[in-house]
């Protein structure tokens, strides 16, 4: 009996190892939303179609799934708008590294080109979000297509998209798929030329620091034997956290607009810069130093600043090929003066919200996030929106070199939080996986909160509910403009959840917070804990500028004019204990 293109085209991601497809069925993909179900579901070593109720939240799963797991990860979208719905998760996927292969389905073959019904060309369309985009016109063709577009997702670390016409999933497959065999990543050795620069630079500095990347990840311990050899600070960038801030007594925080600590005085006070796996983009929080670059990826050195003694090569075999050419250094000032102003910060600013603040109404959302940091499991997963949430796991969650946190750190989209959590809980079904979401990014994929109760995912939603868009509001605010459009009327998501089946909580007492944590992350299915926060808490960059002061001044005199003093103090009040103070 002949085997239909849908199946064989299935049975090669069954042996590249998929076990779920995340997406929502329909028209031109029922061909091979049918082979699915064929195989039985995982329960049967068959694959899972994981439904979500919007085809970005799909590509959202997939991308978290393939983050945490570094495996290839599926989603897919019926033609059309179907797939087009897959972009803004597959934006976020491939800037991430993350190895999704995502199968847009198309329009009968015969029509494509005639201006059809739902017409679009996928293979066109998402060229700038792929590392590999091709379209399937025959049977013949398919297994060799599916072939390339597993070893593109993998063996370059980012999406590939296959545009399969269901005309075409529906015919006969006519000849054998290639045999799939993963391959063990290689590193990166950099050359003995760079590797000498690099050694003969930090033995001429006076004053090392080190900024560190996602790229240290599984290179902690060598990072740290450079920072004690030399005598080094180490700042971080937002995805590097999770593999560097712990464990390490020469940690001074973050830099960046969600920054705290000393890491911006610490990375600005060297007269040699150490980039360490970091392609880190605001340019605007690097100094204009003497500076070393080591990356595993040639197209990243220098493009974000310019580098003196650039170095190709993975971090780990670069630091352990140069740690022997380097000589001690003696004199630990600059480390000592970095750790004391960095202590002194976290203890002004970054702990000013956390302290005395279990009876301050409205609840502030720094003390809520640590709370949630004692609270949350040692090798818990958090997913966190983007916005004000991206500060407050920034600032408050500690990775202990266990958890991990994930985010739409280099996209920047509204809404992640919830399907990546989707995708996490479903790739470790046995850890704690908490979605650190705001009511303005909760409330654009609402409808995935169905998808969690559908799947009875033991996931839990954290909302932090200041009933506004923050960042946002703070944008404007520095920009010198009057904050416009970001306020939403209050919503009950606590009720919503509970309506769909969650164990789900509404908090305004801060005193009620540890508890209400306590039990939902106990509870066996999913749970929605709803904080009533103070949205005039807004984030301060750990280096505020002149031109900054200068227009949150003049937009505040701009909300006096307009809307009353009575904000204007209110928001004074709630930030005053957050400015960084020397």
């Amino acid at each position: 009996m002949a085997k239909e293109l849908a199946t064989a085209l299935i049975a090669q991601l069954q042996a590249a190892g998929v076990d779920r497809i995340y997406g929502v069925v329909g028209d031109s993909l029922n061909p091979l939303v049918d082979a699915v179900r064929k195989t039985g579901g995982s329960a049967a070593g068959g694959i899972d179609w994981i439904h979500v109720r919007h085809e970005e939240a799909a590509g959202f799963a997939a991308g978290a799934q393939a983050q945490l797991t570094g495996k290839l990860a599926v989603c897919a979208g019926s033609c059309g708008p179907g797939n087009l719905h897959l972009m803004n998760g597959l934006y976020d996927a491939n800037r991430t590294g993350a190895p999704v292969l995502a199968i847009a389905s198309h329009i009968p073959s015969k029509q494509i080109g005639s201006g059809f019904f739902q017409e679009t060309h996928p293979d066109r369309i998402f060229d700038e979000c792929s590392v590999y985009s091709e379209l399937v016109s025959t049977a013949d063709q398919a297994p060799r297509v599916m072939h390339n577009a597993i070893s593109h997702a993998v063996g370059r670390q980012g999406v590939a998209v296959i545009t399969l016409p269901g005309d075409v999933a529906s015919l006969n497959a006519t000849v054998e798929a290639p045999l799939y065999k993963p391959v063990v990543r290689g590193t990166v050795v950099p050359a003995a030329e760079s590797l000498a620069q690099l050694a003969e630079a930090i033995n001429k500095a006076t004053k090392v620091a080190i900024f560190a990347g996602y790229g240290v990840r599984g290179a902690h311990d060598a990072v740290l034997a450079l920072a004690e050899k030399v005598k080094a600070p180490i700042g971080h960038s937002l995805r590097g956290k999770d593999f560097i801030q712990y464990d390490n007594p020469y940690d001074i925080g973050m830099t960046g607009l969600l920054g705290y600590g000393a890491a911006s005085a610490g990375i600005e006070d060297a007269d040699l810069l150490v980039l360490l796996g970091t392609d880190f983009p605001y340019d605007q929080f690097l100094p204009d130093t003497r500076t070393a670059q080591v990356d595993s990826t040639p197209e990243h050195l220098g493009r974000r600043t310019d580098v003196d003694i650039p170095v190709h090569g993975d971090v780990l075999p670069t630091l352990e090929a140069l740690l022997p050419l380097l000589k001690v250094k003696t004199n630990d000032r600059f480390l000592k003066d970095m750790l004391k102003k960095h202590d002194r910060l976290m203890n002004k600013a970054v702990g000013a919200y956390t302290r005395k603040a279990d009876t301050l109404m409205p609840i502030h959302p720094e003390y809520a996030a640590s709370v949630l940091d004692q609270v949350a499991a040692k090798d818990a997963i958090f997913t966190a929106d983007t916005g004000m949430c991206n500060v407050w796991t920034a600032r408050y969650i500690n990775p202990l070199g266990t958890r991990r946190l994930i985010g739409s750190f280099l996209h920047g989209s509204m809404a992640n939080a919830l399907p990546q959590a989707v995708g996490a809980q479903l790739a470790y079904p046995d850890r704690q996986v908490i979605s650190v979401s705001g009511d303005g990014g909760l409330s654009m994929l609402l409808g995935e909160l169905i998808t969690a109760a559908t799947h009875k995912l033991p996931l839990n939603v954290v909302v932090f509910n200041n009933s506004t868009l923050g960042m946002v509001k703070l944008e404007m605010l520095v920009d010198g403009l009057q904050d416009f459009g970001v306020d939403v009327p209050d919503v009950n998501y606590a009720a919503v959840a509970k309506a769909l089946g969650f164990h789900a909580v509404r908090v305004t007492d801060p005193r009620e917070i540890e508890g209400a944590y306590r039990e939902a992350f106990a509870h066996p299915g999913p749970s929605l804990v709803e904080l009533i926060t103070d949205p005039n808490a807004l984030s301060i960059p750990p280096k505020i500028k002149g031109a900054q002061v200068v227009g949150f001044a003049t937009a505040m005199s701009k909300v006096v004019l307009n809307k009353g003093a009575g904000e204007a103090v209110s928001m004074a009040r709630s930030n005053m204990r957050n400015i960084p103070r020397g």
